[in-house]
């Protein structure tokens, strides 16, 4: 099994070289991660400039560019092989219900799966890696669960897993979810820099709205594993026949002067 591994952390974050650890020996590994932080950079890629790969010391290749463009850069060109199984993370915090559609962790992970690789995004829950030796454990059982049942070699698949921050004993089992839902973000944060121009940080994502039985925020709440596949199709499938309506009615509707 050859794995190629990324992130959204930048390669010296902990949780890329504790997933690295973990299944080094169960693979082959490699690594190509955006060389500082890319969170909440989604599925972005770098068009307008040109990406330079360079290798750490430890062996890690890093890019100067989003967490797809390290994915996408050795699934065509990069690498002289094809990979069995892309793997994002550890990453340091959740990426529940809407979180997923910011992730830099899910990016790397779904540019796998726009590839038709199978591939899965890893995070742990709370941030400052608390037990991520733990969670880089139950990222090792899952990939060998998913080899031993011979999903690697399947049709492509995407997972978002978000693990928590317990000791290894005491994480509970997987849990298959829907995506849970958040408040809208909290307000920007302003604030005057020395030269008297405001400036702008994005504010912190809002709570759970949607916690409910059955979704990622209440799987890992009560300490269990919360696995939800993702697809990357967001037509509306539920409302196309209002829509097919509505689009009738604005085609036969005398147009505005």
């Amino acid at each position: 099994m050859k794995i190629l591994i990324s992130n959204d952390d930048g390669f010296q974050a902990a949780g890329i070289v504790a997933l690295y650890e973990a299944l080094k020996d169960v693979a082959e590994v490699e690594v190509i991660a955006p060389e500082i932080n890319n969170s909440a950079k989604s599925n972005a890629l770098t068009l307008h400039s040109p990406l330079y790969v360079h290798r750490a010391a430890n062996g890690f290749r890093y890019v100067n560019g989003t967490p797809a463009d390290c994915v996408h850069v050795a699934l065509t060109g990069l690498l002289d092989y094809r990979p069995d199984l892309v793997v994002s993370g550890i990453n340091n915090g959740a990426n529940m219900g809407d979180d997923t559609i910011y992730s830099g962790t899910v990016g790397a992970a779904m540019e796998g799966y726009l590839f038709g690789i199978p591939a899965i995004a890893f995070s742990q829950v709370q941030r400052d890696w608390l037990h991520l030796e733990s969670a880089a454990r139950k990222a090792r059982e899952l990939v060998l669960s998913m080899q031993h049942n011979q999903l690697v070699t399947a049709k492509p698949w995407l997972l978002n897993v978000n693990i928590p921050c317990l000791p290894f004993d005491e994480i509970g089992s997987t849990k298959l979810c829907r995506l849970g839902r958040r408040h809208s973000a909290e307000p920007v944060i302003k604030q005057i820099n020395p030269r008297g121009e405001t400036m702008y940080w994005i504010g912190a994502a809002g709570g759970a709205m949607d916690d409910s039985e059955g979704t990622d925020f209440h799987a890992t709440a009560t300490g269990h594993i919360a696995i939800t596949p993702l697809q990357v199709d967001l037509t509306d499938h539920a409302n196309l026949g209002y829509w097919a309506q509505t689009a009738a009615r604005l085609n036969t509707a005398p147009k505005p002067q």
